[in-house]
């Protein structure tokens, strides 16, 4: 007896490829809540967020004879989401400075707060990372909340996996001193 693996919602992609567009509306219900939290995620904008979302389910259609059965059909299309939200950070002209070019040897050790003590609400957590600025809400989302690890986000951001692990350092630094002041910009 021979076992197979099938992917979720192969049913449904196979028959949007035969052209079923019920099919692909049917994908949408299923994957467009997430896909939309994904975005808002790293975009922290509601608007753009909703955009991303419907450009990427019809970046998703029209290129849907390229997705192959390598991955499933939520990983391809959140990778086209996480592409898009991305693309949109950068025409907001995301401020990085690559580490490899800053004098990072003359940046004090500073030891940060007890991780451990520190317990926070949700809508606490959630209402401070909106806070973070961009370049830092990106990495940490794409890290925390989307499973990316360094490597994966320095190729999706283009940057060095120097620069994407200072800012998740950073970021992680920033993200508990807005918690610990009570959403005061430290």
């Amino acid at each position: 007896m021979e076992l197979t693996a099938t992917l979720p919602h192969m049913d449904l992609v196979e028959r949007c490829k035969q052209g079923d567009t019920a099919c692909f509306r049917k994908l949408y219900d299923l994957y467009s809540k997430a896909m939309f939290n994904t975005s808002f995620r790293i975009l922290n904008d509601y608007t753009e967020a909703e955009d991303v979302l419907q450009e990427s389910f019809i970046d998703a259609y029209r290129h849907l004879d390229s997705f192959g059965s390598r991955s499933s059909f939520g990983s391809w299309l959140k990778q086209i989401v996480v592409n898009k939200s991305i693309n949109v950070i950068r025409k907001r002209k995301l401020q990085t400075v690559d580490i490899d070019f800053t004098l990072a040897a003359e940046l004090p050790d500073e030891k940060g707060p007890d991780e451990q003590e520190i317990q926070f609400k949700v809508e606490e957590v959630k209402k401070a990372i909106q806070q973070l600025p961009d370049g830092y809400r990106t990495v940490l989302s794409l890290y925390l909340l989307e499973g990316y690890d360094h490597e994966e986000i320095s190729q999706i951001m283009q940057l060095a996996e120097s620069t994407v692990r200072t800012q998740y350092m950073r970021a992680k630094q920033k993200l508990i001193n807005i918690i610990k002041t009570g959403g005061t910009h430290v």
